[in-house]
């Protein structure tokens, strides 16, 4: 293979990778609450919300970035974005304990000094705090959002803005709670395909409406199945979309079919 096309492989895979959304991005509005669902301790998260903080901040947008951190950790996230403190002073729960969530943190103590209009929350119940976590985070966003979006990192099941629930013990998640008050809320859950990619091949990401099949079978397969709930009929009302992120197919042609690089 030629120099030339390996460079060109590489750019486009780069940008494959690297795409954000347009969804995703133009909905970033005022009053807007938009939730990104992870599976926790995936890279592929924390940076598609660093390079949806960026590309805001660059249009010189203001934005509220809320992450399932404790909220009496507020004090330590304040000294470290805003004081020059280390980043690992923060506590932050286990379940997000990874390098990419570090990274995360410390662009963002990167932005805070460009940017004024740049507020990073932590959101989360806290270990010994008794309400309910869903509950408590959604009554944190409620008292955050107005004339600035807010962006939200947390488990996909969280993002959720309807369950059919077969259980009486079942209790809606952060979105359904703010979505049933009425908030402009904004759900798109990751699915990842598989958990594991073979031979360190890297991952692109696409993203799927939510009118779509794949949609559906994502979430009835990948969060419906994960709890005691009935199978939907329908992503639309549930999620605003889905970005999968797939494992690159070693083939020239596989890496330049639109169906499967669709950003």
């Amino acid at each position: 293979m030629s120099r030339v096309c390996a460079l060109i492989l590489l750019l486009f895979a780069y940008s494959a990778r690297s795409a954000v959304p347009d969804p995703i991005m133009k909905g970033l509005l005022p009053g807007t609450i938009t939730f990104i669902g992870e599976s926790h301790q995936h890279a592929e998260s924390a940076e598609l919300v660093r390079d949806l903080v960026s590309g805001h901040i660059k249009q010189g947008q203001c934005l509220i970035v809320a992450l399932e951190i404790a909220d009496n950790q507020q004090p330590a996230l304040d000294r470290a974005l805003l004081s020059g403190a280390a980043v690992s002073s923060v506590q932050i729960p286990a379940s997000i304990d990874h390098p990419a969530m570090w990274n995360l943190i410390e662009h963002l103590a990167t932005l805070t000094t460009q940017s004024a209009c740049l507020n990073v929350v932590a959101i989360d119940a806290g270990p010994h705090n008794p309400r309910d976590r869903d509950e408590w985070m959604a009554e944190r966003l409620a008292g955050l959002v107005g004339d600035s979006p807010a962006l939200v990192l947390i488990g996909a099941l969280q993002t959720l803005k309807k369950v059919n629930w077969l259980t009486k013990s079942g209790r809606p998640s952060v979105a359904e709670r703010l979505a049933a008050r009425g908030f402009q809320v904004r759900s798109f859950p990751r699915r990842w395909l598989p958990e594991q990619c073979i031979n360190g091949k890297h991952r692109h990401q696409h993203f799927v409406n939510p009118d779509s099949e794949e949609a559906l079978t994502i979430l009835n397969e990948s969060l419906m199945a994960l709890i005691n709930a009935k199978p939907q009929q329908s992503a639309q009302g549930v999620v605003d979309g889905s970005v999968v992120w797939e494992c690159d197919n070693p083939s020239l042609a596989s890496r330049f079919r639109p169906d499967i690089v669709s950003l």
